[in-house]
């Protein structure tokens, strides 16, 4: 099997209900019911934001390989814990970085909210990185993220990195996951965070920059250029969908096209989340989208996005497939040396100080 297609859990009462379970796409029809959206991705996920009412899926807990979808957990983790007006000085590893960057250099130090900016906005992979220095450094980092999923039940999410990347990174999706219903329920619960959404439906934000020398000579002490938004569907971008609200999308090689999105219309919320489609995702989550619209009030809910707290753990089924692996970190990754990313033996292993406090077993998953 191709590790880096995908993985799949079977527990025999997953989180958020039974119906939830289904390999393929679940929906339950009635009248007035629309025919479940034909897209090609390999999991999908309609919800209510809400009542937190899934109204269609497919594969919704299948596990797969995030991208930079994964960049939405970062953010909900870490802004509790960084003061938006710090101050922050980027290593030259978090600098030299692989994948989208928004540009930066050790000369300068850089404001935490303008690091959430780049992130969300455009995806920035060194600011994801300099966001995690600030935290304390990658090891913390991770365990706060994986920290973070396991409060709000987001059980299918495993965080080997602060950005998504994977391959780059020595990761494949034994050691970074996450599933199209922990990404609705990750991004239902950022967009209660009134910073989150700032970050999320922010088009436009000029990103400092050292001073160019025409700038010097004015006696300017800090330059700067805009950054853009790579969410093409918030109002004003080439596919600009009525009632965006915000969200994320993601590519690697490996991870194919992921994206998240929530969008309000006529008093309701709707959340959707793909992953692995075959596309850049606009026209998917638009008819993700439209379908949620239709489809509200009169489909009946396969299961719902459940709230953060105690959640009856769902049960384990015992195949006889070895446990999923978490990841290490090297020494040194805290002084922003490196990522520091190795996968664990068969026995299963723990992520550093203890992230990972239990052990799924999984069926695979081929595609």
């Amino acid at each position: 099997m191709d590790l880096a297609a995908g993985a799949r859990t079977a527990p025999a009462d997953p989180v958020g209900g039974p119906q939830l379970a289904s390999r393929g796409v679940v929906l339950n029809p009635g009248a007035g019911v629309p025919a479940a959206p034909k897209i090609k991705a390999s999991s999908w996920i309609i919800a209510d934001g809400d009542t937190g009412e899934v109204l269609a899926a497919k594969d919704p807990h299948g596990q797969y390989l995030p991208a930079s979808t994964l960049k939405t957990l970062t953010t909900l983790a870490l802004i509790p814990k960084l003061d938006p007006d710090r101050m922050v000085r980027p290593s030259q590893h978090a600098c030299d970085v692989e994948g989208t960057k928004v540009g930066m250099t050790p000369k300068m130090q850089y404001r935490v909210s303008d690091l959430f900016h780049a992130l969300m906005m455009m995806s920035a992979n060194d600011a994801a990185v300099t966001l995690a220095e600030a935290n304390g450094g990658m090891r913390k980092t991770l365990a706060d993220m994986n920290a973070e999923a396991r409060r709000i039940n987001a059980r299918d999410t495993l965080a080997g990195s602060p950005n998504g990347l994977d391959k780059d990174l020595g990761l494949t999706v034994r050691t970074q996951h996450t599933s199209a219903y922990d990404l609705a329920l990750i991004l239902r619960e950022g967009m209660r965070n009134p910073a989150f959404r700032r970050y999320t439906e922010k088009i436009n934000h000029w990103f400092p920059a050292p001073p160019t020398k025409k700038e010097r000579k004015k006696g300017k002490k800090t330059g700067g250029y805009p950054i853009h938004t790579h969410n093409r569907m918030l109002p004003g971008q080439p596919h600009e969908y009525a009632g965006m609200l915000g969200g994320k999308n993601g590519y690697t090689e490996n991870a194919r096209q992921t994206f998240v999105a929530a969008a309000r219309r006529g008093g309701h919320t709707i959340v959707i989340s793909l992953m692995r489609a075959d596309m850049p995702p606009s026209r998917y989550a638009k008819q993700l989208l439209d379908w949620g619209f239709r489809a509200r009030g009169k489909a009946k809910p396969v299961g719902t996005l459940v709230p953060p707290g105690d959640v009856a753990p769902p049960k384990k089924k015992d195949d006889g497939v070895d446990a999923l692996p978490g990841v290490n970190a090297l020494p040194g990754d805290d002084s922003g040396a490196g990522w520091g990313l190795l996968a664990a033996g068969a026995g299963g292993a723990v992520l550093a100080a203890g992230v990972l406090a239990f052990v799924l077993r999984r069926r695979r998953h081929d595609l």
